[in-house]
C-alpha cells in the first residue's frame, strides 16, 4: 500500500512539473494572432483581444483574456463585448503546439442586435450585372473552426436588440449555453430577464438546434420553454407556463413555422401550429385548439364568491377595468404592424366565472382591421354568436358588434357586466352594436345599437308585482282579498326592444305575461350613473276574492306602476287607488241610472242628473 502511494504521488508530481513547464514554454499569447485571422478568414468578423493572455490551471486548463471585441465586417459597434474571455483548451494539442478549443467562456458579455451592429457592404464593392443569375455563395459561418470549437457559455450578460420601429429592447441575465452535439447540431439553453412597460418578463428554455439545411434553412426542437409574465395590467400572480414546440426558418423566403405546439398558461391548455413570412408586412396563421382556455386567470379578471359577492380583481398595478381584450396605443397596434388570420376552437372558455363549451373563433386582420366572422359557443341549453369588428386604423378603436343570444342565462351576465343581478331568466337577443374602446367601462359610456329581446321565464328578485298590487288594494278596500300563490307560478315571459345610447338602456315597448299578470312597460336604464326610471301597467288576472264586480275590474284595469330612483335605494310608486276610485265612480254612477229610470217624473231627477254627469 505505502509502495502505491508513493507511485501516485511520483506520477502526480511529473503531471504538475510537465503541466507547470508546458505552461512556462508555451506562450499563449503565441495563439493571438492565430485566433484573430481564424475568425477573420472563416467570416469577415474582427477579433480584438485588448490585454496579455494567461494560463488558467485548475480546475480545467484556460486561457484569460482582458476586454474582447467582436465586430461585423462594416460594422461600427461591436455585435459582442466582453470585459474577459475564458478559453478551456484541451492539454495534448499543446504539446505539438496546436491549439485545441473545448469551450469559450463569456462573462459580463454586451450582446447588440441593431444596425450599427450589422455587417454592411463596402461603399466601392462591386456590383454584378442586374440578370445575372448566379449569386455570389453564402458564407457559411456554420462551418468548423480549425481550432475546433464544440462548446460556447455566455454568463450575466446583456442582448441589446433594436427593432424595426426603432425601439431598443434590453434582455438582461442573459445566459446561453451552446453545445455542438454532432456536426450542424447543437444543444441550446437559454435563460433570460426582459423589463418592458413596468413588466418583466422570466424566460428558460431548453433546445436542439439544426442548421444543416443553412443557409437555406434552420430548425429548431424547442424541448422545453418555461415563462412567467408579471407586472402592470397583469394577474397579481402573473401568467406563466411551459411549452414546447418545433421551429423552423426558411431564409430565403423569410418564412417561420411554429407546429406541435403545447403551451400551458396558469391553468389554460392550448396546442396547434402558427406560420407566417417576415418582411415589410408581417402575414402570421395561427390554428390553434385549447382544451380549456380560463380567461378569469389570464386577464386577472374578479369572480364571484358562493355567497354572491363580487371579489376584487386580482391584479397587479393600476385598477382594471372587465375587459375581452387591452387598450393599446393604436400607433403602436399589432394589427396595424402585421397582417394574420386565426382560427381557434375552445373544448371550455371561462369569462366571469361563466363557463362556455364548443366555442368557435375565425378572424382575419388587415392594415388594421380586424374582422371577426365567427365567434360563437354555448352553455348548457344556450347558445350564442358575437361577430363584429375591431378598427385601429385611427387614434380611437372603434367596434362593431352583431350579438345573436339564445336562452342565454341573465343572471351571470349581469354580474359579468357589473350590473345588478336583480333579474333572472333565460335572454334572447338579437341587435347590432358599435362604440369606442373594447372595455366594459367603455361599452357603458360610449356605445350605441338597437336590439330585439325577450326573456323566458324571468324573475325579479325581491320585486313580485302581484304581491305589490293584491296587498295595495286590500289595504284601501275590504271587498276583495289576494292569494299571490306560488311564486314559480309567476315567471314572466317578456319581450320589447332596447336601444343603448352613451350608457342608457331605453326600453321603448315592453310587453309581458304570467299565468296570474300580464303588464307593459317603458323606461330607461342608465348604467353611468346607476339609475332607472320605467313605468308599468300591471293586470293582475288570477289570485283575486270578493267582490264580483271589484274582481272583473281589478282583472281586466291595468295599475299604474313607478320604479325609479338610484340602485342602491330603489323607490316605487303604486296607485291603485285610481283603480278603486273609478270602481267607486262607477258604481254611483250605476246606481244613479238605476234611480233615474225609476223616478222618471221626480223633481229632483234634474239635480240626478246633474250630478250623474259631473262623475
Amino acid at each position: 500500500m505505502k509502495r502505491f502511494i508513493t507511485t501516485l504521488a511520483i506520477l502526480l508530481v511529473v503531471m504538475v512539473a510537465g503541466m507547470t513547464a508546458l505552461v512556462v514554454l508555451v506562450n499563449p499569447n503565441d495563439f493571438r494572432a492565430y485566433m484573430v485571422r481564424q475568425v477573420e478568414q472563416q467570416n469577415g468578423y474582427r477579433l480584438a483581444i485588448n490585454g496579455d493572455l494567461r494560463w488558467h490551471v485548475w480546475p480545467q486548463l484556460s486561457i484569460l483574456s482582458g476586454p474582447i471585441t467582436l465586430t461585423a465586417p462594416g460594422a461600427t459597434q461591436p455585435v459582442v463585448s466582453a470585459q474577459n474571455m475564458r478559453l478551456d483548451v484541451d492539454l495534448l494539442p499543446l504539446l505539438s503546439h496546436q491549439l485545441s478549443v473545448k469551450q469559450v467562456m463569456l462573462k459580463g458579455a454586451v450582446v447588440r442586435l441593431m444596425p450599427d451592429s450589422e455587417s454592411q457592404r463596402p461603399a466601392d464593392a462591386p456590383i454584378g450585372p442586374a440578370d445575372s443569375s448566379d449569386t455570389s455563395p453564402v458564407i457559411d459561418v456554420t462551418r468548423g473552426w480549425k481550432f475546433d470549437i464544440a462548446h460556447l457559455r455566455i454568463a450575466d450578460s446583456l442582448l441589446v436588440w433594436q427593432q424595426n420601429n426603432g425601439e431598443q429592447l434590453n434582455v438582461r441575465d442573459f445566459n446561453l449555453s451552446l453545445d455542438q452535439t454532432q456536426p450542424r447540431r447543437a444543444h441550446v439553453e437559454f435563460s433570460s430577464r426582459i423589463n418592458r412597460d413596468q413588466r418583466e418578463l422570466q424566460l428558460n428554455i431548453n433546445s436542439d438546434l439544426d442548421i444543416t439545411g443553412y443557409p437555406q434553412r434552420l430548425g429548431a426542437a424547442i424541448n422545453k420553454l418555461e415563462y412567467q409574465l408579471k407586472g402592470a395590467d397583469l394577474p397579481q400572480d402573473g401568467v406563466k407556463g411551459q411549452a414546447q414546440m418545433t421551429a423552423s426558418w426558411d431564409i430565403p423566403a423569410q418564412r417561420f413555422s411554429l407546429d406541435n405546439i403545447s403551451l400551458s398558461a396558469n391553468d389554460s391548455q392550448i396546442a396547434g401550429s402558427l406560420s407566417g413570412t417576415l418582411g415589410e408586412r408581417p402575414q402570421l396563421e395561427g390554428r390553434l385548439h385549447a382544451t380549456t382556455l380560463n380567461l378569469d386567470t389570464l386577464l386577472g379578471l374578479s369572480q364571484t364568491s358562493a355567497a354572491g359577492v363580487a371579489v376584487a380583481d386580482r391584479r397587479a398595478g393600476p385598477a382594471p377595468v372587465i375587459a375581452a381584450l387591452p387598450e393599446y396605443d393604436n400607433a403602436n397596434s399589432p394589427l396595424n404592424a402585421m397582417d394574420g388570420k386565426l382560427t381557434l376552437e375552445a373544448d371550455t372558455l371561462s369569462w366571469r366565472a361563466m363557463q362556455f363549451n364548443a366555442v368557435q373563433l375565425v378572424a382575419a386582420s388587415e392594415r388594421g382591421l380586424l374582422t371577426v366572422s365567427t365567434f360563437k359557443g354555448q352553455s348548457a341549453d344556450s347558445r350564442f354568436s358575437l361577430p363584429g369588428t375591431i378598427d385601429v386604423r385611427t387614434a380611437l378603436t372603434k367596434v362593431t358588434l352583431r350579438p345573436e343570444l339564445q336562452d342565454f342565462a341573465l343572471l351571470p351576465l349581469l354580474k359579468g357586466f357589473d350590473l345588478p343581478d336583480t333579474l333572472s331568466g333565460k335572454l334572447s337577443l338579437k341587435g347590432d352594436f358599435s362604440g369606442v374602446g373594447l372595455t366594459v367601462a367603455a361599452f357603458k359610456q360610449q356605445w350605441q345599437g338597437r336590439a330585439e329581446m325577450s326573456i323566458r321565464d324571468a324573475q325579479f328578485a325581491g320585486l313580485n308585482f302581484q304581491q305589490m298590487i293584491q296587498r295595495a288594494v286590500e289595504n284601501n278596500s275590504s271587498k276583495v282579498h289576494g292569494d299571490s300563490g306560488d311564486s314559480q307560478s309567476n315567471l314572466q315571459q317578456i319581450q320589447g326592444t332596447l336601444a343603448l345610447k352613451n350608457g342608457v338602456f331605453d326600453f321603448g315597448n315592453l310587453d309581458a305575461s304570467s299565468g296570474t299578470l300580464n303588464y307593459t312597460g317603458a323606461g330607461s336604464i342608465d348604467v353611468v350613473k346607476r339609475l332607472l326610471d320605467i313605468r308599468f301597467g300591471v293586470t293582475v288576472t288570477q289570485g283575486w276574492s270578493g267582490d264580483s264586480t271589484l274582481v272583473q275590474r281589478l282583472q281586466q284595469t291595468p295599475v299604474p306602476l313607478h320604479i325609479y330612483g338610484p340602485w342602491a335605494a330603489i323607490n316605487y310608486n303604486l296607485k291603485v287607488d285610481q283603480v278603486l276610485r273609478q270602481q267607486i265612480r262607477d258604481e254611483a254612477r250605476q246606481r244613479l241610472k238605476q234611480w233615474i229610470e225609476r223616478n222618471p217624473d221626480s223633481d229632483k231627477s234634474s239635480d240626478v242628473k246633474k250630478v250623474l254627469k259631473d262623475l
